[in-house]
């Protein structure tokens, strides 16, 4: 088991054909709107000159009724960034932002986009709505005000997953594919090109570990299965409840004792390890846990036995053939939990730790690969 820094490449299918003098004239500004946070980024080629984190208050926040209503406040809070930091818009090759939760008509396959009309309408009228959304309509109002293209890329609606993974025992029901697909499909091409193979020809099982946690089956290039990690899906996570009894979750939405809303925010927010112990960190749940904790000790224990639990799954999936097993996200900074998750899962394939969630370098990595011309982006 080893543990990886986070310097990302080219992936080894295409890193031959790039020019390092050519990859270097390019400057890239990335755009990554969370929750409480705008992440933006400055790359020159496959190297960052900035990296800010800029965070937004409860207070600030609550002044807005919706997502979209943050829109002018955060592309202005961009703008001024850049400005403070001596960075000329006119100077950019390319806007890149993170990709939200899009309702395509069609199942996305992965890769880059370039945001157009359409994908704009959809970001605002898809729900649930999260402050992603708001990364590919920021990224094309600032490229077009400097005459570059903007683009998504991997967005966490990529759905590559074979047909009996979607169906349910529900016929209205369809299963929905929400997952980590920028870090996870970044963390399996990096693999690849570690090892000197192509992402096309390994089959993985990647398990990125955050706020929620998705556990996928890589095959040839494709991911073939996932679980839905926004709406609870899967091993529990630290704001996510993972797969509850079905029965015994209707029978809490009637009781009568919560709203819509609140029954939602049961699944994700307030599900999972906040539920089970009042916190979300994973530095104070260890912590209690190792000074005599049982309910924090029991939760933890739990959360890492649905991940290996799942991981199993989606090797069977691929039927025991799987070249590697990789540990991503920022629990993944933790040994106690990857080195459980090894224990009991090295008699499947190698493990491979590749802490962080990476998500600048992996949206500057795909913009890049499309300015070098080493891939097209895609039509939405």
């Amino acid at each position: 088991m080893m543990e990886h820094n986070h310097n990302y490449g080219a992936s080894n299918s295409d890193s031959t054909r790039l020019d390092a003098d050519a990859v270097a004239k390019h400057l890239v500004l990335v755009i990554n709107p969370g929750s409480t946070s705008t992440k933006i980024a400055i790359y020159r080629g496959m190297e960052p000159e900035v990296e800010l984190s800029l965070q937004h208050s409860t207070e600030e926040l609550a002044q807005f009724k919706g997502v979209f209503d943050q829109y002018e406040w955060r592309r202005d809070i961009i703008l001024k960034t850049l400005v403070d930091n001596n960075i000329d818009i006119n100077s950019l090759s390319a806007v890149i932002g993170r990709g939200g939760l899009l309702s395509p008509r069609e199942p996305l396959q992965s890769g880059v986009y370039e945001v157009n009309e359409q994908m704009i309408e959809e970001l605002r009228c898809c729900t649930p709505q999260h402050a992603s959304n708001l990364g590919a309509v920021i990224a094309s109002e600032i490229a077009s005000r400097c005459g570059v293209k903007a683009y998504i890329a991997d967005p966490i609606v990529v759905d590559e997953r074979l047909e009996m993974a979607k169906v349910t025992g529900i016929k209205e029901i369809r299963g929905r594919s929400i997952w980590h697909a920028l870090n996870q499909k970044a963390t399996a091409r990096r693999y690849a090109d570690e090892i000197g193979r192509r992402y096309e020809d390994l089959n993985l099982v990647v398990v990125h570990m955050g706020g929620g946690i998705s556990v996928a089956a890589h095959k040839a290039g494709r991911v073939i299965d996932c679980n839905n990690a926004l709406d609870g899906e899967g091993p529990i996570a630290p704001e996510r409840a993972g797969t509850i009894p079905a029965g015994a979750l209707i029978d809490l939405c009637y009781s009568g004792r919560y709203s819509h809303a609140e029954a939602r925010a049961l699944i994700v927010g307030k599900g999972g390890l906040v539920s089970l112990t009042g916190s979300s960190s994973m530095i104070e749940i260890p912590q209690r846990a190792a000074n005599g904790d049982k309910e924090a000790e029991l939760a933890l224990d739990t959360m890492i036995y649905g991940i290996i639990k799942h991981i199993g799954q989606m090797a069977a999936a691929m039927r025991g053939e799987v070249d590697a097993i990789l540990l991503t996200g920022g629990i993944a900074h933790s040994r106690l939990v990857t080195d459980r998750i090894s224990d009991y899962c090295r008699f499947i394939a190698p493990i491979e730790i590749y802490p962080g969630e990476n998500e600048l370098q992996s949206l500057a990595m795909n913009a890049i690969r499309v300015l070098a011309g080493q891939i097209e982006a895609k039509n939405y």
